[in-house]
């Protein structure tokens, strides 16, 4: 942000001339904004770029060049990169199709045309699609009286190819599928100092969060990308011992759950114990009493 910046008054609508970093919000949230700011307007990155979800350290870098270029890092590893005059709206695009622009009457779009010196060959019109099959023989039994003149049944020709057609050719004035034209946008106007940011004075953080645990660090604004993958690199330096001693507590977290669990199961377990003596009692209690009422309905019957 730049040094006009109200502070006491800063908030998620203050304006800024970069916002950069990663937003994870439940399960279906989970990018990595790039929000440049442009005469008073924000403009957000038009591509999908994807932050990291665990819970290890990892850094994000944005470089931004004289001629409009940018990569997006993470962990010092090129994750995107392209300009801002095609992955932002910022300015018109520089090129526009020709809507009205009609595809030329002699384009041929054909790829493979008939072979003009292909003729067919004497007498292939006189083929016949079936013959009588050379393997049947007449029926010693044929009557020819009763019957009539026995004739061989019919069967494929093998020699028959079907109609002639011509073979097919590359066609030499093959031009491909016809497309749309580009042409130089009129509304597109050159600004040389795109990539200037307004000067940075103030760095903000916002966050949204339900549960504790994010930590903001090693933050860096400087105009030497070698630079910054040099800190990025000292900072990385103890990765592993990092990933080491949060595999360590996961697994201590892991061990006190299931002890819990495994507590909260023989509290249970207990309870129900405890309910089935006491129902046991209950129904020896009512037991005794029904046999007591019995005897006494017996003796009141023989008096």
């Amino acid at each position: 942000m730049s040094g006009f910046v109200n502070q006491k008054k800063f908030s998620g609508d203050t304006p800024y001339s970069l916002m950069f970093g990663p937003d994870i919000c439940g399960t279906d949230t989970k990018k990595l904004h790039v929000i440049l700011s442009y005469q008073g307007q924000n403009y957000p990155i038009k591509k999908d770029l994807q932050c990291e979800t665990d819970k290890l350290t990892h850094f994000y870098t944005f470089i931004l060049r004289p001629d409009a270029t940018y990569s997006v890092l993470v962990d010092n590893r090129e994750r995107d990169s392209g300009s801002m005059y095609t992955d932002w709206d910022i300015l018109p695009p520089r090129k526009i199709k020709a809507v009205d622009a009609k595809k030329p009457a002699d384009w041929d779009m054909r790829e493979y045309i008939d072979d003009p010196n292909d003729i067919k060959p004497e007498g292939y019109d006189s083929i016949p699609k079936e013959i009588p099959d050379p393997k049947a023989k007449k029926p010693a039994d044929w009557d020819e009286d009763e019957s009539g003149l026995w004739r061989a049944p019919k069967v494929p020709n093998p020699v028959y190819k079907g109609p002639w057609r011509r073979k097919r050719v590359k066609n030499p004035n093959y031009k491909g599928k016809w497309k749309t034209p580009w042409i130089d946008n009129p509304e597109f106007e050159d600004d040389p100092d795109l990539y200037v940011l307004k000067p940075i004075k103030y760095v903000g953080i916002e966050v949204w969060q339900v549960k504790a645990g994010s930590v903001f660090d090693n933050i860096l604004i400087c105009d030497e990308p070698e630079y910054a993958k040099k800190v990025a690199e000292e900072v990385f330096a103890n990765r592993e011992a990092e990933k080491e001693a949060f595999e360590e507590a996961e697994k201590k977290r892991k061990a006190q759950e299931e002890e819990e669990a495994q507590r909260a199961r023989e509290e249970g377990e207990k309870r129900r114990r405890e309910r089935g003596h006491d129902r046991r009692y209950r129904d020896r209690h009512r037991d005794k009493y029904r046999k007591h009422r019995d005897w006494d309905d017996y003796d009141h019957d023989e008096l």
